[in-house]
Parts: structure tokens; C-alpha cells; sequence
């Protein structure tokens, strides 16, 4: 399983011209999910990513976590992110898992981020959304679950 974390001071997804989805200071989670990915890497991903001290303190240094801010998250699904563009032109998607066993595993991580009582908005798997993220920093970060 594998995240683009970015830190925001906004964020907002739309399908179709109609807001679905926005938040204010947090992160925008992308979530990528693969064949082997179970409720393991859910778990350890969305403990991370609640977890991961990068927003700054009073002195100005990445001590803070989302938990410790009080943030919000944005979490949507992006198969590229398993895009493998190492040969030719055209990206191949094959690492990326197919909607039975994604949406399954998109719908446990979301319920995980919130289960840390994180206010979390969310895309729709499979819809052709536009994202408005306002990247503070910018601060982007690619968390991976452990190695198999």
C-alpha cells in the first residue's frame, strides 16, 4: 500500500463541477492499493500518516503530527500511483489491485484515519475527480506500508 502525503492549508475534491469532499489545515492523503496489500498495511499506514510530525511547532521545526494540530484529512484513491513508467511511454497499471480488492481496503483505511477521531472527507474510487490542493510548504511525503 502506498500514500503521497501532502501537508495542506486546504483541500478540496470535485466530480463534475460539485464539491464532494473539502477540508482546511491537514494533509491530502493519495492511497494507492496493490494485489498483496491487506488489512495490515491499512492499519500501519494510517497510524503513520496520523502520526507523521510534520507540521511545525512554535520554533518553527516539524514536531507536530496531524493528531497534535487537531488536522483534518482528505483521503482519496489513486491507482497511478502504482503506475510503473520504467519501459516505453505508456505507463503500465498492472501493480495497481483491481476495484474488489481496493475499494475494500480504500473504505478500511479511510474508517481507520477516522477511528483516530481525525474530521476526514474523501473522494469517490473510481470517479474522474479534480483536486484542489493548496500544498503547504510544500511538504509531500511517499509512505509505504512495510515490506512483504
Amino acid at each position: 500500500m502506498r500514500t503521497l502525503v501532502q501537508r495542506v492549508t486546504a483541500g478540496q475534491v470535485e466530480i463534475e463541477g460539485e464539491c464532494i469532499g473539502k477540508i482546511g489545515r491537514g494533509l491530502v492523503i493519495l492511497l494507492g492499493v496493490t494485489h498483496q496489500d491487506t488489512l495490515e498495511d491499512v492499519r500501519f499506514l494510517a497510524e503513520k500518516c496520523v502520526n507523521l510530525r510534520i507540521f511545525e511547532d512554535d520554533a518553527g521545526k516539524m514536531n507536530r503530527s496531524l493528531l497534535d494540530i487537531g488536522g483534518e484529512a482528505l483521503i482519496v484513491s489513486q491507482f497511478t500511483l502504482y503506475g510503473d513508467a520504467a519501459h516505453g511511454r505508456r505507463p503500465s497499471f498492472t501493480a495497481a489491485a483491481r476495484p474488489e480488492t481496493a475499494i475494500p481496503l480504500y473504505e478500511a483505511f479511510i474508517e481507520a484515519v477516522r477511528s483516530y477521531g481525525v474530521r476526514t472527507e474523501t473522494g469517490r474510487f473510481g470517479a474522474d475527480m479534480q483536486l484542489a490542493i493548496f500544498n503547504d510548504g510544500p511538504v509531500t511525503l511517499m509512505v509505504e506500508s512495510r515490506t512483504k
